[in-house]
């Protein structure tokens, strides 16, 4: 069966170059859909969810969603949040590299990004990263993500310390960490070398490990981020 694919994009112009990205990026057959605001994509999603009384659902689930980070009204991430559960690949384009702007969007579930000013070969070959479980993180997003960890850490820190109960740290405004939500030191040591601008070759070679198993840290990262409260 084709493969269901949303791009959901404000501005018509980028919604017709982000769906020729697509079309390249795959060998496989497609099934595109196009919405131009939250309303749109939202009856797409819910209409594909729906089958008749006692029939099962034959339909394909969504593959991958490409969602446009300068929505209205913040519209992108109540997206993104309608999503958080959904197996699809999430995939946020902007036209803002900063990590302001698509730090919150790593928060509410998005696997990647791609920069919409990009030439159409780089996005090609972006998309398709991603799609193969290599999700970009600047040095920008990993410094911001280091950061938001280790206030996690101190909160955690200052909640089990002896004759101090429920203390939540004023810092981050958030609890402190399950378990699985705390990064590994494998993790951290990724995104310490990332954040000071290294690729995934170079850390790889730093840490005696194969350039997948640094995308597997990198993508364990992001569910990581993703799964704290917002």
């Amino acid at each position: 069966m084709a493969v269901k694919i949303l791009v959901v994009e404000h501005n018509a112009v980028a919604r017709a170059f982000l769906t020729r990205v697509v079309k390249e990026s795959f060998s496989d057959d497609l099934e595109i859909s196009q919405a131009a605001d939250l309303e749109s994509a939202l009856g797409l999603l819910g209409a594909s969810a729906q089958v008749q009384p006692g029939k099962p659902a034959l339909q394909e689930p969504w593959r991958l969603i490409l969602v446009d980070l300068e929505l209205p009204h913040r519209s992108a991430m109540e997206l993104l949040s309608a999503l958080r559960h959904s197996p699809a690949i999430k995939i946020v384009t902007t036209l803002y590299s900063d990590d302001d702007h698509l730090f919150p969007a790593l928060q509410y579930g998005a696997s990647g990004y791609l920069l919409k000013e990009d030439r159409f070969e780089v996005l090609v070959e972006g998309l398709q990263k991603i799609v193969r479980g290599q999700p970009p993180l600047s040095p920008a997003i990993a410094r911001r993500l280091l950061s938001q960890f280790r206030r996690h850490e101190a909160d955690a820190a200052l909640t089990t310390a002896p004759g101090v109960l429920g203390v939540i740290g004023p810092s981050s405004g958030q609890g402190p960490l399950v378990e699985n939500e705390r990064l590994t030191t494998r993790e951290s040591e990724v995104l310490t070398y990332l954040s000071k601008g290294f690729t995934v070759k170079e850390i790889a070679g730093l840490m005696g490990l194969k350039w997948h198993n640094i995308n597997d840290h990198i993508v364990a990262i992001y569910k990581k981020i993703s799964a704290q409260k917002i």
